[in-house]
């Protein structure tokens, strides 16, 4: 099925195996030794800043980034790389107005940096909720492609085996986050990091070759080769046939540029830095990583147009997850050498490392929250003994369930789920981060309705999507009940999402409002400046 041969495949098999073996012994090398909670939640920020920002731009850059861009640009030409850019984009946005003050904020969660100023157990427990919520629709999307992305490389197509690798891989991410905690799951982006740029960017410069290094040409060949002329690089292209194409970019990007730079598996790395400098430092290397992410991605996106064709992309997967291994394919000619099998190699490996460390931070993020901010909260005094085997029970207790959602909906078009994890993010956690750490007057009932009215709005406006139905592309295609006109909720959602914070603020209050007004005075100082940093 990947037009290599039996050899190819069995080398590819190999260099699973040799991953999985690896990264798992890592983990447990560097997993923490002993019940210290420091050391399960940020590894003591022993990471140079250098090692931290390849960590979180291993963790931002999931394999639903990877497959779901590359597909969107190998389809959509301009419309994909404006995708792509905001990717980059959102991930300055973290850097230069939210990176430092949740690091400051912040111990270990998300619900620390909320509950900074506002204390109790309900803001940690809706902070938690609504991490779990915008995280489990991103595994599942990763999981239950786990199978099918296998079954491209290897040449299998067995609905048994599919589920069988949704199963295993789905452990495995287990165990590294239960056993390896930040600074396993850390060394592992890394690796991903360093392996996914690497064999991208031989990809891209064997293409190039391929074009006499004229990148023009490469765009001209794929305009041809797209079956739709010119409107392939040109703005609109992907939202064509929608009532508002133009509005439904803009809220398209605009949910990329919020959620993205929000989602809590990535600001928990913000935890990891030891000083604020140390962040500042840190996203350079990010954004860094993410840049030139976007150049590849691209220039493999745009040649497996040019070489395979957007018809037979297509063909292949309606939603252009196969376009990067198309494109990585092409790239070596018909006749491929035996260098050239390695590198093919090279590149599944690194998807398949890109997708077990994806799954195993959001999993990490999950069970964090579920441990620090929900569990450990029942008891006035929890030992740190107690609070990491909690850790690690709920390690178990996301993934399980999260493995067996994805075994049921493999068949299915699960792109609404990626959609409405970043949705949720931008309409809830957005707006609950940037007033909690920036609005003196923000109350407790403003963040509640924040993090609660965002994400239900979220939900019920997908639901009604034609992404979920009523188009051929939907998740039900054979239903009808679509009534939102735009196939992203952001440009209600998001603008809901701040109201709802400002109108419970309103609600609760003049008094509610110089009561808070006066708390975060007192925190001020930590939360903008760093001038202390205060546990939880």
């Amino acid at each position: 099925m990947t037009g290599f041969s039996s050899s190819a495949q069995a080398m590819s098999l190999v260099a699973f195996t040799t991953v999985a073996t690896i990264t798992l012994l890592l983990c447990v090398m560097t997993g923490p030794d002993r019940d210290d909670l420091d050391e399960f939640y940020t590894g003591y920020g022993s990471l140079s800043p250098m090692r931290n920002g390849l960590a979180i731009a291993g963790d931002y850059i999931s394999a639903a980034t990877v497959l779901s861009t590359g597909g969107v640009i190998a389809l959509f030409g301009y419309d994909g790389i404006v995708l792509a850019l905001s990717t980059a984009l959102s991930l300055m946005l973290l850097m230069f107005l939210l990176a430092e003050p949740l690091r400051n904020a912040g111990r270990f969660t998300m619900g620390d940096a909320l509950a900074r100023r506002m204390p109790g157990r309900a803001v940690r427990i809706a902070a938690c909720a609504v991490t779990i919520t915008a995280l489990v629709p991103m595994m599942l999307i990763q999981l239950a492609g786990t199978g099918d992305l296998l079954a491209f490389i290897l040449g299998f197509s067995s609905d048994s085996m599919k589920t069988g690798c949704i199963i295993g891989i789905g452990a495995m991410m287990i165990s590294y986050a239960a056993i390896g905690g930040m600074k396993g799951t850390a060394l592992i982006q890394i690796m991903k990091i360093v392996m996914l740029l690497g064999s991208g960017a031989v990809v891209a410069v064997l293409l190039l070759r391929r074009f006499d290094w004229d990148l023009g040409a490469l765009f001209s060949v794929a305009a041809r080769r797209s079956g739709v002329g010119d409107a392939f690089l040109h703005s609109g292209f992907e939202f064509a046939d929608g009532k508002y194409p133009r509005l439904d970019m803009i809220s398209s990007q605009l949910t990329v540029v919020l959620g993205g730079a929000c989602l809590p598996h990535v600001t928990m790395r913000m935890y990891t830095a030891n000083s604020a400098h140390q962040v500042r430092r840190s996203m350079s290397w990010a954004v860094t990583c993410v840049a030139i992410f976007v150049l590849i991605i691209t220039v493999i996106g745009f040649g497996a147009t040019a070489l395979v064709g957007r018809a037979a992309i297509a063909g292949a997967d309606p939603t252009g997850r196969t376009a990067y291994l198309l494109g990585s394919r092409a790239a070596f000619g018909t006749d491929v050498s035996s260098v050239e099998t390695f590198l093919f190699t090279t590149v599944t490996a690194a998807l398949f490392l890109t997708l077990l460390a994806s799954v195993a931070g959001m999993i990490l993020a999950c069970a964090n929250s579920l441990a620090h901010d929900v569990l450990a909260g029942r008891r006035r005094t929890t030992t740190p003994q107690r609070e990491m085997t909690y850790a690690r029970v709920s390690a178990v207790a996301v993934g399980i369930p999260t493995i067996l959602l994805a075994t049921l909906v493999q068949h299915h078009n699960l792109q609404p789920l990626a959609l409405l994890a970043a949705s949720i993010s931008a309409s809830a956690l957005a707006p609950a981060l940037v007033y909690s750490l920036f609005w003196r007057r923000y109350t407790r009932l403003g963040l509640m309705a924040t993090l609660i009215g965002g994400t239900v709005t979220t939900i019920v406006l997908m639901a009604g999507s034609n992404l979920v139905s009523g188009s051929h592309f939907a998740s039900f295609p054979d239903a009808d009940f679509n009534w939102f006109p735009f196939t992203t909720t952001g440009i209600a959602s998001i603008p809901l999402g701040f109201a709802y914070g400002w109108l419970g603020t309103v609600v609760s209050g003049r008094h509610k409002a110089e009561e808070q007004r006066r708390q975060y005075e007192a925190v001020e100082g930590w939360i903008l400046a760093g001038a202390v940093r205060k546990g939880s």
